[in-house]
């Protein structure tokens, strides 16, 4: 009998994960989800918020990057420190994560940022970091720049979800690696009577190891829920999964978070996460600000 191929291979390893994250998006869309003062006519399943984009919404606050664009004229910065602690590597310590959002339009944006990374590697664990190899059991260094764009492709309009596309190109700037990746992420998503907002995206990366090139597939869902006016939470799970390399790899997380409006133009967030497979680290935090002007 012949063995399965590689393609075969990679999609019964994603089963397993796409089948948890279905059954929490389940969850997510059910009436639970909805607070329970809610009146019959707030229980619509969706409702349309012409001035969301007035919100400050960061792609820095979770792995699922938000769904809006920064608007016109405005600019948001966005910067963050992360630990990883990595099971059979090096600690990872990526700092500053920073990323410059500029809207060219209401619609578009421009984005360009930098990072330094020192310690094992191999995790991805926010929107705007690059797609880095697999695990190493020496302490490295490394640098990327970041540039790219966002647009908006769709508002919410009943059952059709709030999305964006977002495109970068990622080029070292030191480090071992020489090769400039390329990531395309598409997150959409849906704003509920009770301000909760359930979003998904689906991140496609190009990676480039040192014998292997090879392709990286991140899904990810967030339910992000409001406590008060300036108090938000989430609760997120997100994964990489490799396809192309001699050894696979599949680090899958779940990760809650919160985040506070000092002012309506400057916000502090905190993430933690743990990791639910084999081959994602132990725990990784991530803290860290946006600043809109």
């Amino acid at each position: 009998m012949n063995s399965p191929g590689p393609t075969t291979r990679f999609l019964r390893r994603l089963q397993g994960p796409l089948a948890t994250a279905g059954a929490v998006a389940a969850f997510l869309v059910s009436p639970a989800c909805y607070l329970p003062h809610a009146s019959a006519q707030q229980r619509g399943l969706l409702r349309d918020r012409p001035d969301a984009q007035a919100e400050l919404e960061t792609d820095r606050d979770a792995f699922t990057p938000a769904t809006s664009t920064v608007g016109l004229a405005n600019t948001v910065v966005e910067s963050s420190y992360s630990y990883i602690d990595n099971r059979t590597a090096p600690d990872t310590n990526s700092v500053p994560e920073l990323l410059v959002r500029w809207g060219i339009s209401q619609r578009v944006e421009l984005r360009l940022g930098w990072n330094y990374e020192a310690g094992g590697g191999g995790d991805v664990i926010s929107s705007d970091q690059s797609a880095q190899g697999v695990d190493t059991n020496r302490f490295t260094h490394e640098s990327r720049m970041l540039y790219g764009l966002k647009a908006a492709v769709s508002e919410q309009r009943g059952w059709t979800p709030r999305s964006c596309i977002i495109l970068e190109g990622f080029t070292p700037t030191a480090g071992e690696a020489t090769a400039t990746q390329f990531i395309g992420t598409y997150a959409l998503g849906w704003e509920m009577p009770n301000r909760c907002r359930l979003e998904s995206s689906i991140r496609y990366s190009t990676g480039n190891d040192k014998l292997d090139s090879s392709n990286r597939w991140g899904p990810s869902v967030v339910l992000r829920m409001p406590i008060d006016d300036r108090w938000n939470t989430h609760v997120e799970y997100f994964g990489v999964f490799t396809q192309g390399l001699a050894d696979e790899s599949s680090p899958a997380y779940v990760s809650p978070g919160t985040h506070y409006l000092i002012t309506p133009n400057l916000e502090l967030g905190l993430r933690l996460g743990w990791g639910v497979t084999h081959d994602a680290a132990n725990f990784f935090t991530n803290f860290g600000f946006a600043w809109r002007f």
